[in-house]
């Protein structure tokens, strides 16, 4: 048996209040991992067995999440179909998009009335992660202070960042303030896709599409965007390669 697997044996139970209700992206596009999408929505894309969004969903009901608030808009009708056939004891919402797909931010903003917690776990369809020696998204709620937080980003490092071809994406402070990579350089911590999120965040958000990286720019600014390292696995499924390379990695664990 791998020490991975020893380690997700041994988990230590992580006291801490995850929020019941969770924000999952899945309205996107899906164009890098065409032709795979030409058919299905990349959340129904399948990983070991299992689609992104299924692996999504169960991670957040293991955690406590009781309300799910998914954003739709490419194939929108195979996506609500499906997880209404999924839902398996969690109150699903949809933030319908079909008629203009507002991007990360502008449907975060949209789907607000749905969510009923503040703060809010926010979580993209199209990346997996297994934990470490502690559940995920617990750990992560371990660490949010709404005194000195607006938005709690979950890190991995560059080097541990399955299939990210990139340059990376922050810096991190010992206090755990966030600091944007500069250009041209390589950052050393990869944006996970998992967050957890205030609601004052969006205080004054514009209307219409526009990228979450507009309010986490305001909230670094403020000294407000803060980050925790994930300790487990953590894979970008972005690429129809991604998906044989993520199990490959997987069946060495």
């Amino acid at each position: 048996m791998s020490s991975l697997k020893r380690t997700l044996r041994l988990r230590p139970e992580i006291v801490a209040q995850v929020p019941r209700t969770a924000m999952v992206m899945a309205a996107g596009l899906g164009k890098r991992m065409r032709p795979l999408t030409a058919t299905r929505p990349k959340p129904l894309v399948e990983v070991a067995g299992k689609a992104l969004l299924d692996h999504v969903l169960d991670r957040l009901r293991s955690a406590g999440v009781e309300r799910v608030v998914v954003n739709v808009h490419y194939l929108a009708d195979a996506l609500e179909a499906h997880l209404k056939a999924k839902a398996n004891g969690l109150d699903v919402q949809i933030s319908d998009e079909r008629d203009l797909l507002l991007e990360t931010g502008g449907g975060l903003k949209k789907a607000l009335p749905l969510i009923d917690c503040d703060p809010f776990l926010a979580v993209n369809s199209d990346n997996f992660w297994v934990d470490g020696p502690a559940d995920t998204l617990k750990l992560l709620a371990s660490h949010w202070d709404g005194e000195r937080m607006d938005c709690l980003l979950l890190l991995v490092p560059h080097a541990r960042a399955g299939n990210h071809s990139g340059l990376g994406d922050f810096h991190m402070g010992k206090d755990g303030r966030l600091a944007r990579r500069t250009r041209s350089k390589v950052a050393p911590f990869v944006f996970t896709g998992i967050q957890i999120v205030a609601k004052r965040m969006l205080e004054g958000a514009p209307d219409g599409p526009f990228s979450t990286n507009l309010l986490w720019d305001r909230a670094i600014e403020e000294g407000r965007c803060f980050g925790v390292v994930h300790q487990g696995l953590w894979f970008d499924v972005g690429t129809p390669g991604a998906i044989r390379a993520t199990e490959q990695a997987l069946e060495l664990a």
